[in-house]
Formats: structure tokens, sequence, C-alpha cells
């Protein structure tokens, strides 16, 4: 005889995977636990029990997609590649990622959390954003450093100027693909990027 009270089992993974799309597609403010409810199909109280509350399910879900599709900035630390061959590699990475008709468009860390709307949990979000993309603006740098240190780049390079450059153009890909401007233009655009950072045994 089953004993009462006892929790419904279920697949966390595809919990995960249901509330990072929804997150993904509508942002964190807008999604509701009505909609969070019907994707999962868990209740309110499951929901809760699990993840304590909605935010905490966007915190999973996040680091969800950071190990899943996001995992495309894990290129710039592969010290294997030469660093603009690293950046190059995210760049064409992420906008095929994220013009990948097979789940949402863009980037969940740049489309999520950006707006100031009020509540603690809506300010957590935020700041755990921002701390995410200050993590791909740091991963970007130490390319920048790698570049000038291996020769790549000149050595009085705007250190934090040609990070900017980059990490401006890796966030913007987001509101390009949502505004469905097709992939080959992007990547014609990376590729124009790209340009100032001359190849290996290239620089002027």
């Amino acid at each position: 005889m089953p004993t009462l009270g006892r929790p419904r089992a279920f697949d966390t993974q595809a919990v995960l995977e249901a509330a990072m799309r929804l997150f993904w597609e509508h942002g964190y403010d807008a999604t509701s636990m009505t909609q969070l409810r019907e994707v999962t199909g868990l209740s309110s109280a499951s929901l809760y029990g699990a993840f304590g509350s909605k935010q905490g399910l966007f915190e999973r879900a996040a680091e969800h997609y950071v190990a899943g599709p996001g995992s495309v900035t894990d290129v710039m630390a592969d010290e294997t590649l030469g660093p603009r061959e690293a950046i190059a590699r995210l760049l064409h990475g992420s906008i095929d990622m994220q013009t990948d008709t097979s789940h949402p468009r863009g980037c969940l860390v740049a489309l999520s959390g950006t707006v100031r709307a009020p509540g603690d949990g809506e300010a957590a979000v935020r700041r755990m954003m921002a701390a995410r993309r200050a993590a791909d603006r740091a991963g970007i740098r130490r390319c920048v450093v790698r570049g000038i240190q291996a020769g790549e780049l000149a050595e009085d390079t705007d250190v934090d100027g040609f990070t900017s450059m980059i990490h401006s153009f890796l966030l913007g890909i987001s509101t390009q693909v949502c505004d469905d401007v097709p992939g080959r233009h992007l990547h014609a655009a990376a590729d124009t990027v790209l340009a100032v950072w001359p190849e290996p045994g290239k620089v002027s």
C-alpha cells in the first residue's frame, strides 16, 4: 500500500529542459507558474517542493542551459586552441546555436533577466544573468590577453576596448536572431569583426 504524502517521482532533467525552453522563449518575468505547470506536467506543490520557488527553478534551468546549448562559450577556456581561433569558434558557434530551430532562438543569458521588473526574485535573476555575462566577458578578455602574448595582436592593443567590441557583438546576436536576420548575414558580420584580429603571423 503506497505511503500517503509521498512526493511524486519525476524526471528532473526533463523538467529542467521544459522549464529552460519556456524561460528561454518568454524570459523570467513573463513566464507564469501556470505555464510552468503545463510544460512540466507537475503541480505547484511538486515544483515548489523540488525547487523552492520560481526563482529556484529558473536558476536550475539556467544551469541546465549553460551545461547544454550555452556550453558553446566553453571554447574560450580551451587553451589548445589559438586565442583568435577560440574567439572565432565562439562567435560562429554562438550564431549556429542561436539560429538552431530545434529550440527557442537567441541566447537565454542575453535575453532573460535584463529588464528591471520589480521584486526580489527578478532582482536575483538579473544578478545571476549579469554574473554569467561577466564570466563570458572575462573569458573573452583572457583570449585577448593571450592574443597579445602570442603575438596575434599588437602589444598596444586596448584590451578592454577590444573585449567590449567582441562581447557586444556576442550579446547582440540574440536581438538580430529574434529580428529574423539570416544566419549567413550574422556569420559574415562575425568575419568582419574577426578581420580586426589578424591571423597568426600577420600582425602589422
